[in-house]
């Protein structure tokens, strides 16, 4: 460590989107003082930050109820007794500056911050910021976004568009690597995923495809089901696809623990929509057919794939619209259109940013 007088909280939570890229800023953080990082201990931050060199700080907050019900006073004390408890936080171990990735988990440390005139720096994932990001922007020292569509939507004068941070694994590992890591010959390869929870809506589209993109069309298939889901994919399989098991091109499982090879492994991906997942898609190469998750807070999904496909670096799928036949079309066009493909590789490719990490590091130092 250069300095270990220096105090970084980190803070954000309750999805990947947030988690992931706080993570990646803690990470660079540790390198020049303590870290602590503030978050829900049943949420999945707590399960991926637990083995880090910095110290877990919990707060019990939740996700604000959509309706006007008996859950939002119970939604609205958790609030307030969290709060409270980040003052304790900051009282007991002095931080220098917060750094916030948003979502609820974020919002008690930022009531925190504002009242005691701690200063704050803000990131959003999205292209359309969550409510948290908006609410404490005018107060934050810095905002840095991801998206240049979502500078708009921020009231704050010193807004930077770093894009989102992400592994630097992505930028080191080559797509013949990735590869010949998963066992894969060096043909087209599709990559499949509703995120680490899975997707029914895109499960159900590909399932009964799988043996036509495999044996007919020679597609190498990597098809992340989702834990909840993988039970359930198989049982269809088996019903329509009996052999998948001894298929070559078949890798399926329930979650990939190392995602950085999958993504970089793939040229074409099915997805979600999510900030996270699109970051690393970028910065994957691949072409992403991107399928917005129609209920996402905000409708930021929507927004995200829009942004991609207004500038021709996503093919654009509505939930409703998807089926078998769509997805099927949609793999064949680009493969009879190899120009098409690569353009939308490319294109994605530049809404990644590789040093993401280290700006947003220099902005929270400075």
């Amino acid at each position: 460590m250069s300095d270990t007088s220096k105090t970084f909280f980190v803070t954000g939570g309750g999805t990947g989107g947030h988690i992931y890229p706080a993570i990646a800023v803690a990470d660079e953080l540790l390198k020049e003082g303590r870290v602590y990082y503030i978050g829900n201990p049943y949420n999945m931050e707590y399960v991926l930050t637990v083995e880090k060199e910095y110290k877990f700080l919990p707060v019990f907050v939740k996700g604000m109820p959509r309706k006007i019900s008996p859950k939002l006073i119970s939604w609205a004390a958790g609030l307030i007794f969290s709060t409270i408890k980040c003052f304790t936080y900051i009282t007991r171990y002095k931080p220098d500056v917060v750094f916030a990735t948003g979502g609820y988990v974020a919002a008690p440390m930022l009531m925190a911050c504002k009242i005691m005139k701690v200063p704050y720096v803000l990131h959003d994932c999205d292209a359309r910021p969550g409510l948290v990001t908006r609410k404490f922007a005018p107060n934050a020292k810095a905002v840095t976004l991801a998206f240049d569509e979502a500078e708009r939507f921020i009231k704050n004068n010193n807004i930077h568009i770093t894009g989102n941070p992400i592994r630097r694994d992505f930028k080191t590992m080559t797509r013949e690597a990735a590869k010949s890591f998963l066992g894969l010959k060096n043909k087209l390869t599709l990559c499949i995923t509703g995120g680490s929870q899975g997707s029914k809506s895109i499960n159900n589209a590909v399932v009964d495809i799988l043996r036509e993109l495999s044996e007919t069309l020679d597609i190498q298939i990597v098809f992340q089901t989702g834990k909840k889901n993988y039970d359930e994919v198989l049982k269809h399989l088996e019903l329509v696809y009996s052999k998948y098991r001894k298929d070559l091109n078949l890798i399926i499982k329930p979650y990939f623990a190392d995602m950085v090879t999958v993504m970089k492994a793939a040229d074409i991906i099915i997805s979600r929509a999510g900030s996270l997942s699109l970051s690393e898609i970028s910065a994957s190469g691949a072409a992403p057919i991107l399928v917005p998750y129609p209920y996402a807070a905000q409708d930021h999904q929507r927004f995200n794939a829009k942004c991609y496909a207004n500038n021709n670096a996503c093919i654009y799928i509505e939930d409703k619209d998807l089926d078998a036949n769509v997805i099927l079309n949609t793999i064949k066009d680009l493969i009879k259109n190899p120009d098409r493909l690569k353009q939308i590789q490319e294109n994605c490719a530049k809404f990644t940013n590789y040093n993401a990490i280290d700006e947003i590091k220099t902005i929270i130092l400075s």
